[in-house]
Formats: structure tokens, C-alpha cells, sequence
């Protein structure tokens, strides 16, 4: 009978500290030594260690722990400038500082986004931007002629830290509903560069777990056009995208996309009278809703059709006034507020706790989102 020789992992290459080999724990292979750092939870404690587990931890064999990036724009910009510079970044939570991505592609060019203009006052255009799938997504916004600016979408991908640009949508479009679900980006009705029923009608959906992403895949209609009134975020939960027609407390009409059976159906009136401010899904499984009025947070319970209110600590709701954007992971909320601040609140402590980001310096926030963290060679 033939011996089967046992078979060892290959021998990684050993880090090296002017020009000495040094092992990641001493005595234990790096492979091993990798496998066995990889299951403590906090990698903020790793790397306060050493060295050697700091350049581990922002390296590709370690698994990549969660941040938080940001769209921002220039907020020392001239009032009467018609594009604020757009920038993307990414706080660490290990260093706890904000980190550049690097540049996205020039095609197409951000800096023909518009976001303010001076004969707007106290309005800003939307920048539409998604994550999914381990990417961010930017796929929507008007430019200068009051036009869509996003003939294609432009994807960065956080672990290999680089940007490729989206196949093009059939019907480049501007406010727009836009979201996620299961690792599929979708876009929902809009604008062109001018009004289109059948523009504002359409659905169309990318889907990022498929490396070939070839082509976007066009759905079943909408209904009405109603929802290409404003830029609207699409709602990734249980399978379905959530929307509503309007921001703000305006009376809302909702629909349910079903991204399985390919489906509309209308939103319970319960659902939608709680939408008083931006929605998020907790993992695409827990609503959240925070009132942009009274900074209230509420927990949607589906058994009962009614949003309960979730305790916050004193204070913690005048902080939360305001809300216009905000996203779910892990047991927190990541909201943006009006005046620019980035505030977090951990809705599984009792009651909740709330804190803010610090903004990099000059940048006002437009959207947060929660990716695997980027890798560092330089670092490394």
C-alpha cells in the first residue's frame, strides 16, 4: 500500500526588522501564529502589542475588521462655488484617524458633481452612494447642466483598496431611489435629464457578487412614477427593498419590492408612518428609523406593525436632531446629521449610548458606510 507522506502548509515569508527574520509568536509557525491572532475580537488590543502584530493585523492574511468610510465634501469651500471638492475616506478605528482612499478613477469626473449651488440656498444636491457586498458604491448625482453625472457607477473595493468603474446604466439617472440587498445594488426610478415615464417607472439591479458584472438587469416596472421626486434610499430587509415617495414628515406613500419573486406590493401604513427620518436594516434584518425632527430612535416590530421607541441616554436625542442619513452594523447606528456631525449609538446597551466621530478637518459629512477595512502595505 502506497504511504501518503503528511502534507505541511508552506512556510510563509517571515516578517523582517533590519534585514532579521522575526517570527509573528515566537516558537509557532506565522501561519499558525496568524490563525490563532485572528480569533481575538478586538484588533485595536492586537495591535497595541507590537509592531510586528500591527503590520499583521492591516495585512491580507489577517481577517479585515470593520470601519467606517465616509463621503465628504469641502466645507471651507466659497458659498458661491458651484462644486465643493468631493473626497472619500475611511476612519480606523485602530489609529482612530481618517485615511484618504486613493483616487477614483477620472471617468466620470467628480468634480462636475454638484452638491450646493448659489442660486439654491439651503439646499443640497444628492450624492448617491451604496455599499455592498464588502464595496462602496457611487452611482448617482446631477451634475453643473442640472443633468445626471453618473453615466456609470464607480466601485471601490476596501480589501484590495482599489476603485473600478460600473458597466453603464441603460438610463443614466439623478434622484433616484438607490440600496442594497444580499449583495445587489439597485436603482429605482429618477430623473433623466429630463422627465420620463418610463424612466421613473424602471428598476434595474448590478449584482456584486458576480465577478463578471457584465450588464445591469432590468426588472419588473413600477407601478407609478411617484418615487422620482426626490433621491430616496431603498432599504435592503428580509429579501425586499423598502422605499418611501418623500423625506421628511410629509405624509409618504411606500412600496415593497420582493427581490426574489420579482414583485411590487404596498407598503403597510403602519410601516410607513414611522418613516420620519432615515431607515436602516440591522444585517438587512432590524429596522431602525431615526426621527429627524426629535432625534428619537425607533425599532420596527413586524409581528405587531408598530415602531417602539428606543431608550437613549440624556441628551442623546438633541444630538441625534436633525438626522439625514444613517447606516447599521453590528449592534450600532452610524447617523449624519444636519450640521455635519457623525454620530454613533449603540442600541444594544440599555439605554442606548451615543457618541460622535470627529470629522477630518474642512469635511462635512455627506454619507457614512461600514466596510471591511483597507489594507496597508505602507505599513507592511
Amino acid at each position: 500500500m502506497a504511504t501518503v507522506a503528511a502534507v505541511t502548509p508552506p512556510a510563509k515569508r517571515r516578517r523582517t526588522d533590519g534585514g532579521k527574520e522575526i517570527a509573528i509568536i515566537e516558537g509557532l509557525p506565522d501561519h499558525v501564529s496568524e490563525i490563532c491572532l485572528s480569533l481575538v475580537c478586538s484588533p485595536t488590543l492586537l495591535a497595541a502589542v507590537c509592531t510586528r502584530w500591527r503590520r499583521l493585523v492591516y495585512s491580507p492574511e489577517f481577517p479585515p475588521f470593520p470601519s467606517l468610510y465616509a463621503l465628504f465634501v469641502d466645507s471651507n469651500s466659497d458659498p458661491a462655488r458651484v462644486n465643493p471638492a468631493i473626497r472619500f475616506m475611511c476612519f480606523d478605528p485602530v489609529s482612530s484617524k481618517w485615511d484618504p482612499l486613493p483616487p477614483p478613477p477620472p471617468d466620470p469626473p467628480l468634480h462636475r458633481i454638484l452638491y450646493r449651488h448659489p442660486s439654491y440656498i439651503s439646499f443640497n444636491f444628492p450624492i448617491q452612494c451604496v455599499s455592498a457586498a464588502g464595496k462602496l458604491v457611487l452611482i448617482a448625482a446631477s451634475n453643473r447642466e442640472f443633468s445626471p453625472a453618473m453615466s456609470h457607477p464607480l466601485i471601490f473595493d476596501s480589501v484590495s483598496s482599489t476603485w473600478t468603474s460600473g458597466p453603464p446604466l441603460e438610463s443614466p439617472r439623478r434622484w433616484c431611489a438607490t440600496g442594497a440587498c444580499g449583495g445587489v445594488v439597485y436603482v429605482a426610478s429618477g430623473l433623466g435629464s429630463q422627465f420620463s415615464p418610463i424612466v421613473a417607472r424602471s428598476i434595474e439591479k448590478l449584482d456584486l457578487t458576480d465577478h463578471d458584472r457584465s450588464n445591469w438587469q432590468k426588472l419588473r416596472e413600477m407601478r407609478d412614477s411617484r418615487f422620482s421626486r426626490e433621491a430616496i434610499d431603498a432599504v435592503g430587509w428580509r429579501r425586499k427593498l423598502l422605499m418611501v415617495n418623500v423625506k421628511g414628515g410629509a405624509i409618504k406613500e411606500g412600496a415593497i419590492y420582493d427581490v426574489v419573486s420579482d414583485d411590487w406590493e404596498a407598503m403597510p401604513e403602519e410601516m410607513a408612518a414611522g418613516w420620519r427620518g432615515p431607515v436602516a436594516a440591522m444585517e438587512e434584518e432590524t429596522l431602525y428609523s431615526v426621527d429627524e425632527r426629535n432625534g428619537t430612535v425607533r425599532i420596527y416590530n413586524e409581528e405587531e406593525r408598530e415602531w417602539r421607541e428606543v431608550t437613549v441616554v440624556e441628551g442623546g436625542e438633541q444630538m441625534l436632531k436633525g438626522a439625514q442619513q444613517v447606516t447599521a452594523f453590528a449592534g450600532k447606528l452610524c447617523v449624519v446629521t444636519v450640521d455635519g456631525s457623525i454620530v454613533v449609538v449603540d442600541v444594544m446597551a440599555e439605554p442606548a449610548k451615543i457618541w460622535t466621530v470627529e470629522n477630518p478637518e474642512g469635511l462635512e459629512p455627506v454619507s457614512v458606510h461600514v466596510l471591511p477595512r483597507m489594507s496597508r502595505p505602507d505599513i507592511i
